[in-house]
């Protein structure tokens, strides 16, 4: 099946202009994924090609935003495919009996989006007194400043679409982690103080910082080949020895990556840093 870039010759210069003029990098994404949000955003306008719907973007500073809001989106819950929290209960289990008392448990939420995924982690912590939740320190990071906002803000407001409360069920008595005032779910104190968010671009900056956890899920479906092995890259040079990495279920590790990891979960997408001999 043709790409877009082959079946319409405008289809180019409008991410050149998407890229160049409105800073989205539309070279680290798939066409296929950047055809299907634009041409979404171009049946709401109902504009019937690229080239027309090129000039109404030069035009339309509401629609710049609009195509922005529509290309970053972030599709995120509390607790996605609770299979895979049960295993990272038993990998925080893991690393709990490692080292001191005194020594951190660092994770990174890489591609944290609105910071459910952070603070599911942090819950976890916090539900199994196997964990040593006093020791966890979380990273969320994203590349959208406005979805950092409603990280730290941490409250989240059910819809048709988003059940926050069936969102938490896995967790089971979560009205010790989330204050619920009718629509509106917010996390609480104990749960936000574990967490520090912070602007990140994964294929352009090295990591910020060295983990025993890092958890990038749900990312590597919307980015080309050569931008994957990039982000896989530096989540293997943030992991400490031994450290783990997760990613989404229904992702792989680009096969030049794969000697850097082991498998401990292999199903549910967890893996374990190789030493540089293994490697």
């Amino acid at each position: 099946m043709p790409s877009p870039r082959e079946d319409d010759p405008s289809f180019e210069p409008l991410l050149e202009y998407v890229e160049n003029s409105l800073h989205f990098q539309t070279s680290s994404y798939n066409d296929a994924y950047l055809d299907r949000r634009i041409s979404a955003r171009m049946r709401r306008r109902r504009v019937d090609d690229y080239d027309e719907y090129h000039e109404l973007l030069q035009e339309d500073e509401d629609e710049q935003q609009e195509l922005l809001d529509a290309l970053s989106v972030n599709v995120t819950s509390f607790f996605r495919n609770p299979e895979v929290w049960e295993a990272l209960r038993d990998v925080l289990r893991d690393l709990s009996k490692k080292g001191s008392r005194r020594d951190p448990i660092k994770i990174w939420s890489a591609a944290c989006s609105d910071g459910r995924e952070a603070y599911s982690l942090g819950m976890l912590a916090h539900d199994d007194s196997q964990i040593d939740e006093r020791r966890i320190e979380i990273t969320g990071t994203d590349i959208k400043r406005e979805i950092l906002r409603a990280a730290r803000a941490a409250e989240y407001r059910a819809s048709e679409t988003n059940d926050v409360a069936e969102q938490l069920d896995p967790i089971g008595n979560w009205e010790r982690y989330v204050e619920r005032d009718d629509d509106v779910f917010r996390v609480a104190d104990a749960v936000t103080d574990m967490v520090e968010f912070k602007r990140h671009d994964l294929i352009r900056q090295d990591p910020p910082g060295t983990f025993d956890l890092v958890v990038c899920r749900n990312l590597f479906i919307y980015i080309n080949a050569e931008s994957k092995r990039a982000v896989f890259e530096t989540l293997g040079s943030a992991l400490k020895e031994d450290g783990y990495l997760t990613i989404g279920m229904t992702e792989t590790i680009p096969p030049s990556c794969r000697g850097q990891f082991e498998p401990v979960e292999k199903r549910l997408r967890i893996y374990r840093a190789r030493d540089d001999q293994e490697r």
